[in-house]
């Protein structure tokens, strides 16, 4: 069922109050069913995920590209910060700032050994944040799911670190 549908199935005159009421109720319950269904995050590994299992946890958002060679010098701090942060709620993801899909997408993941998840589409825009001008950018997120920080420029392992507070030494 789409929302469409749903919109026109509330539209139509219900013959009693009572049926008024429990179509509107079994509606609400089919459109929350419609949004529970979808993930909110396509990963280039093919997996798809919804941001709520990361829901209490510090998100390190990578943009990066082929060209830039100062990501191709941050991805092994990134790989090293997604080591570390597995076991202290620490989730590092990357995008590719030109978006580059399946096969050319899983060279240059080989190509520059990234061992944290990529996903297919931009999220910036679920913080109110445009597609960076300068790579790469790192967006921090906090465990409440707000934009802690933006990092600007290549990070070491002890920036990155340090902006999710997480001890440098890990």
């Amino acid at each position: 069922m789409s929302f469409r549908s749903v919109a026109l199935h509330l539209r139509a005159p219900a013959r009693s109050p009572a049926r008024g009421l429990i179509r509107l109720l079994l509606l609400g319950l089919a459109l929350a069913a419609l949004g529970c269904s979808r993930p909110d995050v396509q990963l280039a590994d093919g997996q798809s995920v919804r941001w709520s299992q990361w829901q209490g946890k510090w998100i390190v958002i990578n943009y990066w590209a082929e060209w830039c060679a100062p990501c191709r010098v941050e991805i092994p701090e990134l790989n090293r910060l997604h080591r570390a942060g597995a076991e202290a709620d620490v989730v590092v993801l990357g995008v590719n700032f030109d978006g580059v899909t399946g096969d050319g997408l899983e060279r240059l993941i080989g190509l520059f050994s990234i061992e944290f998840p990529i996903l297919l589409a931009d999220p910036g825009v679920r913080w109110g944040q445009g597609k960076p001008s300068i790579l790469p950018t790192t967006l921090v997120i906090d465990p409440d799911g707000n934009l802690h920080a933006t990092l600007i420029g290549p990070q070491t392992f002890e920036s990155l670190a340090d902006a999710v507070g997480l001890a440098a030494a890990e």
